[in-house]
């Protein structure tokens, strides 16, 4: 017999938002007087108001009744700046912070979207499409991914006008051989492109909330949700206490919907849906035996180089990306103030640039443990084909840093992983050659980073169906990154939105 759920969750503090299209700014305004709210019934409603979630509910809304429950509150005007990406991420104690910081049982520091919007609200900005293989591997419909692709990029992407260090970072690629140029896109090509981005020409971040302006939707945040209670009835209902001495109060839902990549696992887990080896050593009662929930964990590692520039460098986050054919990298700048957020980031010099060598396609992954901020392992380089990756990747990146292209943004004196100097660089003598890919090797392991990208714990198959229901259940569905056996696009910023986009899409014709 299936599983029929309720949701239980426990709210610190809401507040219950009508959003509607004569909304004009891309942040609700908080001083306004919420709507009053209304307990009654939804037909959908969506745990996690993020890069997934908000697409689905603004979708779904068409139609429907929806309700999305945000466990943190709207951006604030300061986060919206490009340039506050460095104030964004520095800000990770409280627990209303814009990004909940957390440390993975590998050592590295990361850190989780707690926001509306999601990881929309916080990242980079670089909007890039997942490869119609891509597509095709996930098994979706490849004319509906691409229209929905499409509504995604009318309300949130553009492309940038790239400032003198990106200029000549995308031409230091082409130089150093990461052909061919393709232009200005939001396609997944092997070779150099200016891909999208999020932010408007002014430096104001779209994220993907903006989706919610279109239709109404009723929207609470500060919702934190705690587990799921299994029931036999088709009836969805959540239970809501919160602390300012609001009665308890039922909602129903014809439909749960569970929106983020580390909270869905992890809810799942909570609410006794995993494997019931690790649910009982946790003491948590066994609901579903799901031996699939929580396992698959990965995050693509990103080594940094940071560069110090004799000549003035423009406030950049990513806009031009070289994405490597023979082994499966994609690397990116940023420069100056913007930048200043990264790991290893010269926060007092503004004339710096920071590249990074991402690694692609994973065959190393974790799992995810059931705690109030996950426990998190990504086992990054444990297999020695990711190492390799980012080998390559850092010697393509070392080509780049001296060529002519980049000379007016390097000094002689700026060391180079794989040893040396930019003027006198090991990689161009030969008696270094027997050493040089081990010394990366080094420098990879202790200098890796985590790009934000991580995924899996819900993945299509194991998890969940090709509708993305989650198996054994009725009334529930995961919808967000954790459900990628591998990171879309070399930003899966897009590919989530869309996916939102998508699956809200089939609802409303399935229904």
């Amino acid at each position: 017999m299936d599983l029929f759920l309720v949701l239980t969750l426990t709210i610190s503090a809401y507040t219950c938002t009508a959003i509607s299209p004569e909304s004009s700014s891309a942040i609700p305004p908080m001083s306004e007087p919420s709507v009053q709210l209304k307990w009654n019934s939804y037909d959908y409603i969506i745990v996690g108001g993020g890069t997934a979630g908000c697409p689905l509910a603004a979708t779904l809304s068409q139609r429907f009744k929806v309700l999305v429950l945000e466990r943190g509150g709207f951006p604030d005007p300061i986060s919206t700046r490009r340039d506050s990406f460095l104030l964004t991420y520095e800000n990770q104690l409280g627990s209303n912070t814009l990004v909940q910081g957390f440390v993975s049982t590998d050592g590295v520091r990361n850190g989780r979207a707690r926001v509306l919007g999601g990881g929309s609200s916080i990242n980079a900005g670089f909007y890039n499409r997942a490869s119609p293989q891509t597509i095709a591997d996930m098994g979706l419909d490849g004319s509906l991914a691409n229209a929905s692709f499409q509504w995604v990029e009318r309300i949130v992407a553009s492309f940038p006008e790239l400032g003198p260090y990106q200029r000549a970072f995308r031409q230091s690629l082409l130089e150093a051989g990461v052909t061919p140029d393709n232009g200005a896109s939001y396609d997944f090509q092997v070779g150099t492109q200016t891909g999208g981005t999020n932010f408007d020409s002014q430096g104001f971040r779209r994220p993907a909330s903006i989706c919610l302006f279109t239709p109404i939707v009723r929207t609470w945040t500060f919702c934190s949700t705690h587990k799921l209670s299994s029931s036999f009835s088709k009836v969805q209902s959540l239970r809501v206490h919160n602390v300012h001495n609001v009665p308890n109060r039922q909602i129903q839902g014809f439909e749960l919907m569970e929106c983020g990549a580390l909270g869905s696992p992890q809810l799942l887990l909570l609410s006794g849906i995993g494997p019931a080896d690790h649910l009982t050593a946790m003491g948590i009662k066994v609901v579903l035996n799901a031996t699939g929930v929580g396992q698959q964990m990965r995050d693509n590692p990103t080594t940094r180089l940071v560069i110090l520039s004799p000549s003035p460098v423009e406030s950049s986050l990513v806009q031009a990306v070289g994405i490597t054919a023979a082994f499966g990298t994609y690397i990116e700048a940023a420069s100056g103030a913007a930048a200043a957020a990264i790991p290893g980031a010269p926060v007092e010099q503004a004339c710096f640039g920071v590249h990074d060598t991402i690694v692609g396609d994973l065959f190393a992954s974790g799992q995810l443990d059931v705690r109030d901020n996950p426990i998190v392992t990504f086992n990054y380089f444990q297999n020695p084909q990711d190492l390799a990756t980012c080998v390559a990747g850092v010697n393509r990146v070392e080509e780049a840093v001296l060529t002519n292209a980049f000379r007016p943004f390097v000094f002689d004196i700026q060391p180079l992983p794989s040893g040396g100097t930019v003027g006198s660089p090991n990689r161009r003598n030969p008696a270094f050659a027997p050493t040089l890919n081990a010394t990366i090797a080094t420098y990879c392991v202790t200098n890796v980073a985590t790009i934000w990208h991580y995924h899996g714990g819900c993945v299509v198959g194991q998890v969940v169906d090709s509708d993305y229901r989650v198996l054994g259940t009725q009334g529930l569905r995961v919808v967000d990154g954790s459900t990628f056996v591998f990171s879309p696009g070399t930003n899966p910023q897009a590919t989530v939105m869309m996916l939102g986009r998508y699956v809200g899409v089939k609802i409303l014709a399935d229904r």
